[in-house]
This record gives C-alpha cells, structure tokens and sequence, in this order.
C-alpha cells in the first residue's frame, strides 16, 4: 500500500471520487498539469468534467466499484462521501491508499515555497480573490484555488508555475489542519457548522490549532476583532501580522476612509515611513461595497506585505478586484427594481451585507433569503431572525438541505415567526415561482432586491431580470 507522504514523489494514477466538485477538479487539474494520469466518477456529465476528459481524465458517470482498476494508486474524497460509497469501498478492499481532498491538497502545497492559506467563518472566497489579484498584478504566475467564480482568471482555478499558491481553508470537518503553509490568515471565528462542531469553543481550538501549524519561518494574518485573539497568537513558533479597524491595537490598519454613493470604500495604509496623512499615493479604491469588505482588503494587504510584495503592486492588485460571483453581485434589473445576489448564509455575513446596502441607492432593500441547512438554521435563529430584520422586507424560501436528510423539526416558518416578534414585515413561500409572483406585484421602481444563500436562491433574481 502506497503512503498518503508519497503521493508527490513520483507521478501515478489517481482517481477522484466527485471529480466534477468544485475544490475537486482543481485539483485534478493540477495532478493533470504535472503529469499525472487522473480519472474519476461523479453523479452526472458537467461542463467541468466535459474540461477534465478534453484535459486527458477518465470520467464515469455514476459510482461504481469496477471503476477502482488495480493501476490505480491513490484514491482521493471529499466529506460529503460516506464510508458504504462503493468505490471507496472498492479501493479499501484492494489496499489503495485512500486521502481527504484537504490531505492532498497538502501534499500539493507542501511543494511551494510561498504557501497562503485563508481561513475564518466568512469572507474566505474574497479575501483569496483579493491576494490572487495582488499576487497577479506583482506577476508571480501564482497557483489559485479560489471556491469562486473569478473574472480575471475566468474561474475557480489558476495554474501557475512558481512557488506561490494561494488557497481557501475551510474550518469544516478540521480539513483546514491537513493544509501545509506558512502564510495563514484567520479573518474571523464564529459559530457555524454546528452539524460538527460541538460549540464555538470547539470551533476555536480548531482555529488554534490551525494558527499553532503555520511553518516556523511564516506569519499567521490575525483580525484583532477576533474575541480573545491571544488565545491564538500566544505561543505561536511564526511571526503575528494583525489587522483592523482600531489602529491602537492592528498593525494593519485604515486611514482616510471614504465611501461613496455604493458604499465602496477608499483609504490608505499608513507605511512604516509615512505618517497616517502622508501616504495618499497608496490610496485603494475598492470595486467592492461594504465595511467587511475592507477588512477582507486589510487582510489581504497584511498577507502581501509578509511575503514582500511592494505597496504600488498591492495598490494595483486591490483596485483591480471587481468581485466574485454570488458576493453582493449585480445580476440585472426589472421593472425598475435592482437585483444583487449574494452568497452570505450565516448571519454575520447578513448583517455585513445589508448594512453595506445603507450607502446602496435604494427606495426598499427587500432580501429573499433561503436557510442554508437545518442545523444552522435551528443554532441560529434568533440571531438570523435580528439580521435579516435590517431589511426593510423580507421573503423567506424553504431550508435548503444541503447534506443533511433529518430537518430537526425546524423549517423557514420558524424564522418568519421570530422575525415577525421583532415587529418586521416578512412572509413565506413554498416555491420560488410563488416569491417571483409575490416580487413582480409588490417591488417598485427604485426598491433594492437582494436574492441571499448558499443555496438556489440565485435563480429567483435571475427570473427575474430575465
């Protein structure tokens, strides 16, 4: 049997189990760009595993047993797979090495010299596009996995061939601690994936122990919003980078912010050499709105500044970021009527997205709202209940599931009863031919619409528009 440390010693025949999954075809793409002989199943024909097989993969559709042939060397899954997934199955019974998509991706990035790696339970997919662009613009042919569609890489994947790559960690199922890097960045630590973790104290000792992995001769990238963050920065063998708001207390801090009529803000850093009002040839213009969005800026800045990037490339990098698809995205608009879609599902991301509507032109900010997952909606309810209530309506779609079959006895109803104490106009649809009804007859012209989930949510606004 071949060992999990062996996979990058010598090119071989991996095979992907979900090899049409977002995070997966990255990195089969990269196996394929090295040389490697990949394969892999997934449930049906897409126009991601259509770029695998013209890429050389062997793709089957559906999941098989026979599909585990004895060339095969490693078999790699993601945590959605169970353990009666009869190739997984298949490929213990033959004595394949098998490994986590995180663990392969930490053998993958075990291999750079420069390693960045972006955690926290929000603003991940930002932060990483926003590093890549800066990483672009100071011409370091970077290797990205982002869990995004970015424009400027017309994808979720950039292959380079340097020794930087720059990946999202997420905190889920610990697969966070089987990355191998020496720049980490924690943007935040919250309550979320109650489906595994057992509460936020569980959820910072992972985060601790995330800071603890950060390669000696690296830097951990820490928000100073992080409650108690010396719980994470003590005894730390790297060096400590903050950023934040409060430049009493961050290393990486804004000044001369400004917003303007979309709420996009403007500011400066101030360098080591320059005093606070003396640095206005290093002003960033965020193409993106929102105070969180600074932040997410702020940390990408720290990072770029750690590896050595010089400011007039961070600069760049920054201002060229125009968004991520599904992050406060303009999708069009109807009868007057702007539609945005955003991806935000926990209510921190709620809160930050609509207040960052307050500097947005609008007459209503109506948010149509779709629960991400049965447990987070049941852990979270009031504090979902309180965020969506800075909309002025809200329309609530069905829970979407996800990974989860057991609904806990909760569904949206619950959520539209606890919004309704807070005294706030919201109802509830079945369908979302029902809300799109709902929506043409009562939005009016100027109203600000705000499609928001990690679900399907998306395909209401884009009805719409269409």
């Amino acid at each position: 049997m071949n060992n999990i440390n062996d996979i990058m010693k010598q090119v071989c025949h991996v095979y992907f189990i979900g090899i049409g999954g977002i995070s997966m075809s990255g990195l089969a793409e990269i196996l394929l760009d090295k040389g490697y002989s990949v394969s892999g199943s997934d449930a049906k024909e897409s126009n991601v595993t259509n770029k695998l097989s013209s890429l050389g993969a062997k793709i089957y559709y559906g999941h098989n047993g026979n599909n585990i042939t004895d060339d095969i060397s490693y078999v790699v899954y993601t945590a959605a797979i169970k353990e009666d997934n009869p190739e997984l199955q298949a490929a213990r019974a033959k004595d394949i090495c098998c490994m986590t998509r995180a663990e392969l991706l930490g053998k993958i990035m075990e291999k750079y010299k420069t390693a960045i790696s972006v955690a926290g339970t929000h603003g991940k997919t930002t932060t990483t596009s926003m590093l890549s662009e800066i990483l672009m613009a100071f011409e370091c042919d970077p290797t990205i996995l982002v869990g995004g569609m970015l424009k400027s890489i017309n994808g979720n994947l950039r292959i380079g061939h340097s020794d930087y790559i720059i990946t999202e960690a997420c905190e889920y199922t610990n697969s966070f601690l089987s990355l191998i890097s020496n720049i980490n960045i924690i943007l935040n630590v919250r309550e979320d994936h109650l489906d595994f973790f057992k509460d936020i104290d569980d959820i910072r000792n992972s985060f601790k122990l995330f800071a603890d992995k950060t390669d000696k001769n690296g830097y951990l990238i820490i928000n100073t919003d992080v409650d108690d963050i010396t719980y994470f920065t003590k005894d730390l063998k790297c060096k400590c980078i903050t950023f934040g708001l409060d430049k009493n207390v961050s290393q990486i801090y804004p000044v001369n912010v400004e917003y303007n009529n979309f709420a996009c803000a403007s500011f400066e850093v101030p360098s080591e050499n320059n005093s606070d009002n003396n640095n206005s040839n290093n002003r960033i213009s965020l193409k993106v709105p929102g105070e969180h969005n600074l932040l997410n800026a702020l940390a990408a800045y720290a990072a770029a500044k750690a590896i050595g990037i010089p400011d007039e490339f961070i600069v760049k990098g920054l201002n060229n970021y125009s968004g991520t698809d599904r992050r406060f995205q303009y999708k069009g608009e109807f009868n007057g009527v702007t539609v945005i879609d955003d991806y935000a599902h926990h209510p921190d991301e709620i809160i930050a997205t609509l207040t960052a509507t307050e500097k947005y032109p609008h007459k209503n900010v109506w948010c149509v709202f779709q629960p991400h997952t049965y447990t987070r909606t049941k852990a979270l309810l009031n504090d979902f209940a309180k965020a969506l209530s800075l909309a002025d309506k809200v329309v609530l779609a069905k829970i979407y599931p996800a990974r989860e079959t057991d609904d806990l006895g909760i569904s949206s109803k619950n959520l539209q009863y606890e919004i309704e104490k807070l005294g706030k106009e919201v109802y509830y649809y079945e369908t979302f031919e029902e809300i799109e009804k709902f929506l043409k007859k009562n939005c009016i012209n100027g109203d600000l619409l705000i499609t928001m989930g990690a679900g399907d949510v998306v395909l209401i606004g884009e009805n719409l528009v269409q």
